[in-house]
Order: structure tokens, then sequence, then C-alpha cells
């Protein structure tokens, strides 16, 4: 009867432990960002399919005959239209050939047609002087009304980004007037009821802090029947509307601009950069960070380097809170792990009273005997591991912490001679970052400080190895490359891509290293992984810098 008390009370304790660490029911956004994780998880498809639209425009233009411009600029321009959001390179290859057909045909519309293209992705890539300087010259009266609101409209941009760019009370004014009247400019030669018009407006609306009109015209666009490029612009500006009185509707809206940019291959795009910048603040590090990878690979495709630059400046600070809140979470696990085991040795031990009264003493003793000696063996494992994720955490904030510092002298650098417009000098500065020698002076460090917690690991490694097989360093080397590719397998880091990232090889090339030296190896197969995982740490000193 006893017993059965205590189950029950076992059993509570470990459901109100399994309650306190899961939500009871999952939020409208918390399933709209399950869904956009399944979404990035089909990016690929999603590209493979815009490239074989791609693929089949390029093949139409390579059948059109040499003579026929006119027909040659028209699928420049369709491969264009496809490019322009997905690839800033390629786009610009496609602009680049507008321009010479348009001078074959002797056509200044299209030339400027051509032009406005190129505008739009040296804005998009954040090349702001590049994109007025094409604006420059051009003449709108040789240029059609759906063109013209083009060109206004990207003068909008053009002047609304750098105004807010600026970001200060003498210059921006300015940007902001001329963008207000280009604004007006689109407006009036778009069609009645189109979504030029309704956008336009509403964009209007919302920079001049009309919010209600600026709502009502979005939410109006919204039940229209959209693409999915356009259904991403219109949620994706009226959540920055939101954000001031519903945030939440803000997020979930700013979740579906995101979805809506990947189901279209979008890569021009700031709706995931500005959904992590909120979640951070929010305090969902975890997710922060994911989608800011995301959001630095889809810049890094398109070539937007001014989103580059403002990812990489916002995701060594959400990684070290993502890094702090995983050992949070570590560190709560090893808590209920230890009430749980305290739980099952209080089990145990009515275990043991129960069978005394049944004469199997002696069994239970060598049950209790063996939970012993693998709790020992767990606890020693754990200490081992505390110690060393430890020393490795203080190696990581340390090499972020130099990270973060050159990252604001190059800040300030670059502020220092964009206000004294030494615009030259800033691809100087820029080109004198060496990230070969960066990654081989984080090479450097890790070999040490990896041998500072394993001194004996090359030693124990070559043990495995006959004579004519060891690997020894050479006087100017710390570690070799397979001597590295089995730290990290030592340290737990087994996955071959894992590897592959932080070593710069490829996959193929990391699994013929392990494989080659495990065929050479005294003992094979699983015996030699475990006799790697088996290289123990010694006690040193806490590596505090670097």
């Amino acid at each position: 009867m006893l017993y059965c008390h205590y189950l029950r009370f076992v059993t509570g304790v470990f459901l109100m432990l399994l309650c306190g660490s899961a939500t009871f029911a999952s939020s409208t956004t918390d399933n709209l960002i399950d869904r956009l994780k399944s979404e990035i998880a089909k990016k690929q498809t999603y590209d493979q399919e815009k490239e074989k639209v791609i693929a089949q425009l390029k093949s139409k233009l390579h059948h059109t005959p040499a003579t026929n411009a006119e027909q040659q600029f028209y699928w420049c321009n369709r491969i264009y239209d496809e490019y322009k959001s997905y690839q800033y390179d390629s786009a610009f290859v496609y602009t680049d050939k507008m321009q010479a057909l348009s001078q074959r045909l002797d056509d200044k519309s299209k030339a400027y047609q051509a032009k406005i293209k190129t505008a739009f992705i040296l804005l998009s890539s954040g090349l702001f002087k590049e994109a007025f300087d094409n604006l420059k010259g051009i003449d709108s009266r040789y240029l059609p009304d759906s063109v013209k609101v083009t060109y206004y409209s990207i003068l909008t941009r053009a002047n609304y980004d750098v105004a807010n760019y600026n970001n200060d009370s003498h210059y921006s004014p300015g940007y902001n007037e001329l963008a207000n009247q280009y604004i007006d400019s689109a407006i009036a030669i778009s069609k009645p009821n189109s979504y030029d018009r309704l956008y336009l407006s509403g964009y209007k609306a919302f920079k001049n802090r009309q919010f209600a009109t600026a709502e009502a015209t979005f939410k109006e666009l919204l039940k229209r029947k959209l693409s999915g490029h356009e259904y991403a612009i219109v949620t994706s500006t009226l959540s920055n509307l939101y954000m001031g009185t519903n945030q939440q509707k803000g997020i979930d809206l700013l979740i579906l601009a995101a979805i809506s940019d990947i189901q279209s291959s979008t890569k021009e795009t700031v709706a995931l950069l500005w959904l992590s910048e909120i979640l951070y603040k929010n305090g969902d590090a975890k997710n922060a960070y994911n989608f800011l990878q995301q959001a630095m690979a889809d810049a890094e495709f398109y070539g937007a380097r001014q989103r580059q630059f403002q990812i990489s400046t916002v995701l060594p600070i959400v990684a070290a809170q993502q890094l702090e809140y995983s050992e949070k979470e570590r560190t709560r696990f090893l808590t209920y792990f230890v009430l749980i085991t305290v739980l099952a040795g209080g089990v145990i031990i009515i275990s043991i009273l129960l069978f005394k009264q049944l004469k199997m003493v002696q069994a239970k003793e060598k049950i209790i005997e063996d939970k012993n000696v693998e709790l020992e063996a767990t606890n020693g494992k754990l200490q081992e591991d505390a110690r060393i994720k430890e020393d490795y955490i203080g190696y990581f904030f340390n090499v972020i912490s130099g990270y973060i510092s050159k990252l604001e002298k190059l800040k300030h650098s670059i502020d220092t001679k964009l206000s004294i417009k030494k615009y030259d000098d800033i691809q100087v500065t820029i080109n004198n970052i060496n990230i070969k020698k960066e990654r081989e002076t984080l090479f450097y460090t890790f070999d040490h400080v990896f041998l500072k917690i394993f001194p004996n690991f090359v030693t124990s490694f070559n043990a495995l190895f006959a004579e004519k097989d060891q690997i020894w360093p050479k006087e100017h080397e710390v570690l070799t490359t397979d001597l590295r590719i089995f730290a990290l397998m030592r340290l737990g880091i087994t996955d071959v891509e894992a590897v592959a990232n932080i070593l710069e090889y490829s996959e193929k090339t990391i699994y013929v290293y392990k494989m080659r030296m495990k065929a050479k190896a005294l003992v094979h197969g699983d015996e030699f992984d475990a006799r790697i995982m088996a290289i123990k740490a010694v006690d040193a000193p806490k590596v505090l810098a670097y």
C-alpha cells in the first residue's frame, strides 16, 4: 500500500515537471512559425521551380534569331523580371543586354527602360549612388505610362530609403519631400483602382503617418488576388503599421510575408530580417538566430550588400544569446535529471524494503550496486563534459567579443569615411579584411585550446596506428587537418556536414580523410570511434583569454 502511494506521488511530481517545461496550447503565431519553418525546408524545391522557368525563357532567347532584336529585347526583359528579386548579378547581365539591344534598335524608350531596371536592382543590392546615377538623364516623355509608374516608384523608394538610412533632421526631410513628389507623380499616372494606385496611395499615407488611411488601403488590397511577391510586399508593409499598436498582429503578418517570399523564391526581401529582430527583442533567440541565418543566406545569394552588412552586425549578438539560452536549457535538463534520479532512487529504496520482506535482499542489493556504478560513470562523464563546455564557452565568447570589437571599429571607420564622403577609402578598408587569415587564426586558437584540455590527444591518437602511419605535427603546426577532424569528433561534432563547414572543406573530402585514417588504424569500426571518445581531458586552468 505504501509503495502504491509513493508511486502516485512520483508520477504527480514528474508530470508537474513536464508541464512546467511545455506550453499548454499553441497560439496562432506558434502555428505560423511552424509553417514558416516547414516552408524554409522546401526552399530548394521552390528555387528549382524558379530555375526551370528561367531555363525555359533562356531557351526561347537562344532560339530567337540575332536579326530579331525586338524579340530578343522582349525575352531579355522576361528573364530580367524573373531575376530582379532573385539574383542581382544575373539580373544585371540581362539589363546590360537590353541596353545593347536598345542601341541596335536606336530606341530611346527601350534604352531608358533598361536603365530604370538597372536602377531597381542597384537599389535592391544597396548601391544607392549607382542607382541614382542610372536614373539621371532619363526623359520620361519617351516612356509609356506603365513604365513611368515604375520610374517614379523607384525614385520614391530610393529617396525614402536614403532618408531612412540618414535618419537625421537635416538631410532626411529633403529626401522625404522628394519621395512624396515622386510618389504623387506615380499615383497620378497609374490606372484607377489598380494595384499600383492602391499600394502607392497606402504607402504614401503610411510614410506620412496617416495610419488609418494606410491600413484601410492595404486591407482593401489584401482582398484582391495578388501575386506571391505582391502579397509579401503588402503584408510586410502593413505589419510595419501594426508594430506600434498591435505587435502580435504585426508579427503574424511578417511571418506570412516571409512565407510568401519563400514560395515565390524572392531573395531580395526584408521580412525575415525584421521578423528575426522582433523575435530577438521578445526573447525568442532560438528562432531569431535560425531565421537570421536564412536571411543572410538569401542576402548573399541575391547579392544585397547593405542587407548582408545589417545582418552581420546583428547575427553575432543573437548567436551569443542563443548560446546562453542553450546552456540554460542544458542546466534545466540536468536539474530535472537529478530530481528524477532522486525520485528513482526513492523508488529503488522502497522496492528494497519490500523485497527484504520477501527475502530478496541480496538480489536487490546487487541491483543498487550496479545502479551506483552506472551513476558514478554518468556523473564522471557529465563533470568532464561540463568542464570542457565551460572552457570552450569562455573561448567562444572571447572570440565573438573580438569580432564584435572589430565590427565596431569597422563600422566607426566606415561611418567616418561616409561622413567625409571618402567612398573609395571604404572599398580599401573592406579589401583589407583578410578572411583567410582570420580563419587561420581561428584554427590556431582552436588547436591550442583543444590541446590545453586534451594535452595527451596527439599521443593517444597515434597509439591507435602503426608507427609508419602515425601523424605528428611539424614544428610550425599545432594540429594537422587529420588530427583536427578527430579533435572535433572528440568534442562530439560527428556530423560530416558540420565538420566540413567548420574546416571549409567539402563533405566528400572530410569523408575521405576519415575513411583513410580508419583504414590504417590498428582497431576498426565502432571500436576505433570508442577509443577516440575515450581519450581523457585533464584538469587544467580555465581558458580565460586567447
